[in-house]
């Protein structure tokens, strides 16, 4: 466990690991990393908009778990991301198979699950006063 956090840390160590592939794919490598964390930006970014612009919902502390899941799905895709991205620099450099990852599917099912539970809220509970 450790070491996989050495590696995230540690850029002479993937370096000095294995050969150097093709730049592109490091390259590629980079812009998956990139495009993980702009993900995790935003759902900071939502987390931090639910918190300060929902209006109050019934039951009274709905508006509140709402920012605090996307809050803490930012921070574990942050996380992941930087996690996925050292080990296929490693696969790669090592020439072996890149790591299997069902993240994107786990991410995609919450995301979906999460949209429909909104939905259900909007429809069913929506902002009192209405």
């Amino acid at each position: 466990m450790f070491t996989r956090i050495r590696d995230w840390f540690d850029p002479t160590y993937l370096r000095d690991v294995g050969t150097r592939p093709d730049y592109r794919y490091t390259l590629a490598n980079e812009r998956t990393f990139l495009a993980w964390l702009r993900t995790a930006l935003a759902l900071v970014a939502g987390g931090l908009a639910a918190a300060q612009f929902l209006p109050e919902l019934r039951p009274a502390y709905l508006r509140e778990l709402i920012a605090i899941v996307l809050l803490a799905l930012g921070a574990l895709v942050a996380i992941r991301a930087v996690d996925h991205w050292a080990r296929v620099q490693k696969s790669m450099r090592c020439d072996e198979d890149l790591p299997p990852s069902r993240f994107p599917a786990i991410m995609a099912l919450a995301v979906g699950v999460g949209a429909l539970a909104l939905i259900g809220v909007v429809l069913f509970l929506g902002a009192p006063g209405r």
